[in-house]
């Protein structure tokens, strides 16, 4: 199995698991947090859906540079537009790493503000670091929001306190 290969089968199953988050989310608590220092729920949403076109900005450039970066947050008007969203990024995403090579994912990628250089990795580790763990890491936290609010929580790695086992959704290239 090839590197795209492998990352691709990983992200179907983040995105599916991500997707049965979303669809939770009530599209009337977009304001609602847990803590003044919390993302209100509208938003961390959003973010969790948009997290998957990072994947695209990592194999599409060489460096994210936030002082230049003109990042417009996606206002979702429902909540089928925010799953919506969710799909079309990580399609978005899959098309990127299918046309990546072993070799695109050892090329330096930089996150900075100008000068200051956060960090400078091989794309490999940029898409599993800041991409994919930091979905799973936001996604975790939109569960936290949904069961303090007493809305079931969908299983994501097995099944939750609200459910029987989930199916598990697992790509077939990974079955062959």
């Amino acid at each position: 199995m090839t590197m795209n290969q492998a990352l691709i089968a990983e992200l179907k199953m983040e995105g599916a698991s991500t997707r049965k988050m979303l669809e939770r989310v009530p599209a009337d608590k977009s304001t609602w947090k847990p803590h003044d220092k919390s993302m209100a729920m509208g938003r961390l949403a959003t973010h969790v859906a948009e997290l998957s076109s990072w994947v695209t900005m990592t194999m599409n450039t060489a460096e994210l540079d936030f002082a230049t970066w003109e990042y417009k947050p996606f206002v979702p008007a429902s909540n089928e537009e925010l799953v919506a969203y969710h799909d079309e990024k990580i399609a978005e995403a899959i098309a990127a790493l299918e046309k990546a090579s072993d070799a695109d994912f050892g090329a330096m990628w930089t996150m900075r503000r100008g000068e200051n250089v956060f960090f400078t990795l091989p794309k490999a580790v940029v898409l599993r670091t800041w991409a994919y763990n930091h979905m799973v890491h936001h996604r975790g936290q939109l569960s936290v929001y949904l069961r303090l609010l007493d809305i079931p929580v969908p299983g994501m790695y097995g099944p939750s306190a609200d459910e029987a086992a989930p199916k598990a959704e697992v790509p077939e290239e990974l079955l062959a």
